[in-house]
């Protein structure tokens, strides 16, 4: 398989996630400001979710631009990541629907850890790939960035049973922390 087939796949996975979550919002029954009310958690939710898909599709982008062969552990690392992914329009609706209540909010955490965690090991695929001289080894370094990432959504997945906007204030926080994108990638492999 070649690397623009696997990265179109993936493109269009990203794409009809996005698709399915936009469909899920709803026109609202009324013609005033307050018809729009009952719409606020669920555009805020849906909001959140669509910067992380654009986040994972922007990096998996130039995680991807680095690769030089495809091969199968790297085909099922991504299928991995998207697998995660695919679950993000049922989180962010679950989530949207119940702003307040605990186990939607630590769902959602759940879905964004493993989806983070499942990103790590297509990292790793490819660095692995690349033997002991990878250029993307030395771009990304220990991944601080995400290994934080994801310590965060594993500490809101409790913390929603406490409040769960102390976990969905993570959430925004990993996606604001990430909103940048990230050019360590494109740095090193313009060198």
């Amino acid at each position: 398989m070649t690397k623009g087939r696997l990265e179109a796949f993936s493109d269009g996975v990203v794409a009809i996630l996005i698709t399915i979550m936009v469909l899920e919002l709803k026109v609202p029954h009324g013609e005033g400001l307050s018809a729009l009310r009952p719409l606020v958690p669920v555009f805020l939710t849906y909001a959140l979710s669509y910067v992380f898909l654009g986040i994972y599709w922007n990096n998996h982008h130039h995680l991807l631009h680095a690769a030089a062969k495809i091969d199968g552990r790297l085909l099922c690392a991504n299928l991995h990541l998207l697998f995660w992914l695919s679950l993000i329009p049922i989180a962010t609706g679950w989530l949207g629907d119940h702003p307040r209540a605990s186990l939607p909010a630590a769902a959602y955490g759940g879905v964004m850890l493993l989806a983070g965690l499942a990103y790590f090991i297509l990292e790793k695929t490819l660095i692995a790939a690349q033997g002991p001289d990878s250029k993307l080894k030395d771009a990304v370094g220990n991944d601080v960035k995400g290994l934080i990432s994801m310590a965060c959504y594993g500490l809101a997945i409790p913390l929603a049973f406490v409040h769960a906007w102390i976990s969905i204030a993570l959430y925004v926080l990993v996606a604001a922390a990430w909103f940048v994108p990230d050019r360590r990638i494109e740095r090193t492999l313009a060198r």
